[in-house]
């Protein structure tokens, strides 16, 4: 049983995530890609996002990425190896992570003591992060811890995030809801991303989406009609799956206790409200449009 405060991890990692995420919807990450060469943005996402695992094909990422369709991956992996080496990317990747935070909180902030604090709460909670059937924080997890604080807190901030995520598609798995009803089924919530930048974003089309919502109708998950909304066991599912995914991912947060969990979702808290006045990510991302 948890000593923490009732879901202190996941408040913990909504205050800290984003400013990991950030760099996806960031233009710096685009123009470091496109100086290696790399110009697709999906490509650019799936270089980005894999290169901590090597020179993997369709297959890897498709599996641990989850939610997008195979068919998209396939287009751009492994051909964009050819392009730019992970080794490269990773470089390209970070440069991008210090424009970006740079460039969103401001060079007080990243010179501050607080931020020089919350990358050794972060990093110590990343003691306790097991690197088992958990392949991208194990990948990443491999990689050295940047010197500047502002850089090792977004490395620190990625492990928890992979950590945490990993544990998600497991719990996805468990609860028997393939990568588009996951996705489905999570804007159904109505905290999910808008469908027409789920469609675009992870390359399905608005056939599959429908075929999805009717599989999800033929378990009693979805509410009959136009409206996507959740029937009252599709709620519990979900919540389920969250619930499963703060159980396997309490480790972190359970080694930097109480007061560094608090303490750190505080200084995260801080800083992501600073990026989001920045416009740190895009409305576009974000609602049921």
């Amino acid at each position: 049983m948890s000593t923490l405060p009732a879901r202190a991890e996941r408040r913990c990692h909504n205050a800290v995530n984003p400013l990991h995420s950030c760099l996806f919807f960031s233009p710096d990450l685009g123009a470091e890609m496109a100086k290696i060469g790399i110009e697709d943005p999906s490509a650019a996402y799936f270089a980005t996002r894999a290169a901590a695992l090597g020179a993997v094909g369709a297959g890897t990422v498709s599996a641990t990425f989850y939610n997008f369709n195979p068919e998209l991956v396939a287009r751009h992996v492994p051909a964009v190896w050819e392009t730019a080496s992970p080794e490269v990317v990773l470089g390209a990747r970070l440069r991008a992570a210090d424009s970006t935070l740079r460039r969103l909180l401001g060079e007080e902030i990243i010179a501050s003591d607080e931020m020089a604090e919350a990358a050794r709460l972060a990093l110590r909670a990343t003691e306790a992060c097991a690197p088992h059937a958990r392949p991208l924080y194990a990948a990443h997890a491999d990689l050295p811890v940047p010197e500047e604080p502002h850089l090792a807190f977004w490395h620190a901030a990625t492990l928890l995030r992979e950590h945490r995520g990993d544990a998600h598609l497991a719990a996805l798995l468990a609860a028997g809801l393939d990568p588009l009803e996951s996705l489905v089924s999570h804007t159904a919530t109505g905290k999910g991303m808008a469908i027409r930048w789920i469609l675009s974003s992870r390359g399905w089309r608005r056939t599959d989406w429908e075929a999805a919502s009717e599989r999800l109708r033929e378990r009693g998950l979805l509410a009959a009609g136009e409206e996507l909304a959740l029937t009252e066991a599709g709620t519990a599912l979900r919540a389920e799956v969250e619930e499963a995914t703060d159980r396997m991912d309490v480790a972190p947060y359970e080694h930097l206790g109480a007061d560094g969990v608090e303490r750190l979702t505080e200084l995260g808290r801080g800083f992501l409200f600073t990026a989001a006045a920045a416009g740190a990510f895009p409305a576009s991302a974000t609602g049921q449009g």
